[in-house]
């Protein structure tokens, strides 16, 4: 069976430049380098899935961003901290996803950018785990199954976990 990938939004999928209000209403936006090769080779071997805090967005206004750049077209679904009212690293934010889709913790790898919100609680709920450290921090990062710096290294990495 095909692994579920979960990504994190904001810098794993799409620039976060930090301006305020909504992204889908950004005078700039921008794919995170390398990240549309990798959905569009890993979006025909596995489901695809948005799973983030999104801050002022819910799963609707995330949509509307996506589509600026044509990522709408890789995701299965969208999960967003506003729909599901509960935050990432709680596990029960992945908990939640996990319920939507019937599947069991084992079946997902949960990629983000972020070590603690993306990776830590993903990893106490059980699923396998994808740290993009772009900034290419140091230490030991026990949660992480895997540690990629540039997206374009994921479809190998997804290939052997």
């Amino acid at each position: 069976m095909a692994k579920i990938l979960l990504f994190d939004w904001g810098n794993t999928i799409m620039v976060d430049y930090g301006f305020p209000g909504p992204m889908y209403r950004w005078e700039k936006i921008d794919w995170m380098p390398n990240a549309d090769k990798a959905l569009k080779t890993l979006s025909n071997l596995h489901p695809c899935y948005l799973a983030t805090n999104a801050g002022l967005s819910d799963s609707t206004l995330v949509l509307k961003a996506l589509s600026r750049v044509g990522a709408d077209l890789f995701f299965s679904g969208i999960f967003t901290s506003t729909d599901l009212g509960v935050e990432k690293p709680d596990p029960e934010f992945f908990r939640a996803i996990c319920d939507h889709l019937r599947v069991l913790p084992g079946d997902c790898i949960m990629i983000g950018d972020h070590y603690v919100k993306d990776i830590t609680g993903a990893r106490q709920f059980g699923m396998k785990t994808v740290w993009l450290n772009h900034k290419k921090h140091n230490g030991d990062f026990p949660m992480a199954d895997r540690i990629i710096h540039s997206m374009d290294e994921l479809p190998e990495i997804i290939r052997t976990l």
